[in-house]
């Protein structure tokens, strides 16, 4: 894997990550048009450290407005640390339920069944990027009609929090987009549900990144960490790039999320979904 290719990916994760449209499904089309393997530990060690630029992005972006609230009542600080327990709670029983069910009931022939033997699936791609786009057009669409504003709730949050479970297991169907969209059709105000959705991004995202990590170690053995080594200097190069395309990505988001242009983003997956249909049939 040389320069370009890792700023290509770079730029890709970061944008796309924190932008509604999948991040998966761009890095993963962009490795097959390269001809790179996902599955090898270099791939897979760039992959987190690209997930931990972005990370940090979000951090910078949303750390003034985040730390408002916990400036303010004490009431307001306890009820949105709550709805982030209950919303990740939700998340992690819902998405480690299909997790169990994709491993053991629709892959259990296979040997050593791991739920990240599917995320390369370009019909499920596809199928998962048509299915955030109708949900993200149709937030849209209700977002541009006059009714009141709903509080972040504890219900409301579990709610987002279980549709951030459903994501999970599917490459393709965007978390901030099914997230911040499951928001605005419960009524919350855009900025909150944006808020809320990247500060569910905070917790989720660290787990994930340290179980990647294992797993790499784990599958690729004590000998692979000289390799992995060799990745670091690329790796961070690479980091820094996802970060300084995630923190532009933020703030196209929510120009396009404050403006009314948020059904925007399920055109673009429905036009992207389209192209991985097109492309999974032709090879």
């Amino acid at each position: 894997m040389n320069l370009i290719q890792i700023l290509i990916l770079a730029v890709i994760q970061g944008a796309a990550e924190l932008l509604p449209v999948s991040s998966s499904a761009h890095v993963i089309m962009a490795e097959k048009l390269m001809g790179l393997d996902p599955t090898s530990p270099e791939m897979t060690f760039l992959l987190i450290m690209l997930h931990t630029g972005t990370m940090i992005a979000v951090l910078g972006y949303f750390w003034p407005q985040w730390k408002a609230i916990f400036k303010s009542t004490r009431q307001e600080r306890i009820s949105f640390i709550q709805s982030l327990g209950v919303a990740t709670a939700l998340t992690g029983i819902i998405g480690y339920a299909l997790k169990f069910l994709i491993e053991k009931v629709f892959l259990r022939h296979q040997i050593h069944a791991e739920i990240e033997q599917i995320f390369g699936n370009l019909l499920l791609i596809a199928t998962s990027l048509a299915g955030v786009g109708s949900l993200i057009i149709w937030a849209g669409s209700k977002g541009r009609t006059e009714a009141p504003e709903a509080r972040l709730d504890q219900k409301r949050a579990g709610l987002i929090g279980a549709v951030q479970g459903l994501c999970m297991p599917f490459r393709g169907f965007s978390r901030s987009g099914a997230t911040i969209s499951t928001g605005l059709l419960l009524g919350i105000p855009r900025l909150q549900a944006e808020q809320f959705s990247f500060a569910l991004a905070v917790v989720l995202t660290p787990p994930l990144i340290v179980r990647e990590a294992h797993r790499l170690l784990r599958d690729r053995g004590l000998g692979h960490e000289v390799e992995i080594l060799h990745s670091l200097r690329p790796g961070l190069l690479g980091m820094v790039f996802s970060f300084l395309a995630g923190w532009l990505a933020l703030k196209w988001l929510s120009s396009w999320l404050e403006r009314g242009k948020w059904s925007y983003f399920g055109y673009y997956c429905w036009a992207a979904s389209l192209c991985v249909f097109l492309f999974y049939f032709s090879t």
